[in-house]
């Protein structure tokens, strides 16, 4: 697989506003997807960037991660969803031409661990990050929560899309 790899694409204009929406998205939640919804009605454009490193082994493939958010999504027409590995997120936004860094957080502790590389990134190429208020009624989930109820049988419904809840249930029996 190349360092990125194109999964749905429309056309945009040239000089549209572009953001990129990073994450590894293992798997995707409702709270992902309340910030990529909300992203693609201020951008022209968003890019989600799957960000996933080949040394670790994630519950959901990359590819079957790009999927979940592709079906999770497919209503938006300004929202493409790309994979990258080994690469610095500023490189990433970049090589898309996005103008800005969307993250979505669910409260102080995501802000006290965002803000710094959020500097970061400004420092070495210049580009913003916008940080997104989580929707309150979504803030407690995370992917890592969402797989460890669901290993230990409970019920992740409203935490995540059904397709994504089944593509879990069906993962957690195989192992």
């Amino acid at each position: 697989m190349s360092s990125a790899e194109t999964t749905q694409a429309g056309p945009v204009q040239v000089g549209a506003r572009r953001c990129v929406c990073p994450g590894s998205y293992d798997p995707v939640t409702l709270g992902h997807t309340d910030v990529i919804r909300r992203a693609a009605a201020l951008y022209d454009e968003v890019v989600v960037a799957v960000l996933h490193n080949p040394a670790k082994r994630g519950t959901f493939t990359p590819q079957e991660r790009r999927d979940l958010i592709i079906d999770t999504c497919d209503d938006l027409g300004n929202v493409r969803v790309e994979l990258f590995a080994g690469r610095l997120l500023v490189d990433v936004a970049r090589e898309v031409g996005a103008s800005a860094i969307v993250k979505g957080l669910r409260g102080g502790t995501d802000f006290a661990y965002e803000l710094p590389m959020a500097l970061m990134n400004r420092h070495l190429t210049g580009i913003e990050t916008v940080f997104l208020p989580g929707d309150p009624s979504l803030e407690h989930i995370s992917s890592s929560l969402v797989k460890e109820v669901a290993a230990h049988g409970g019920d992740v419904s409203g935490l995540v899309s059904d397709r994504v809840r089944d593509a879990l249930l069906a993962r957690l029996q195989e192992r």
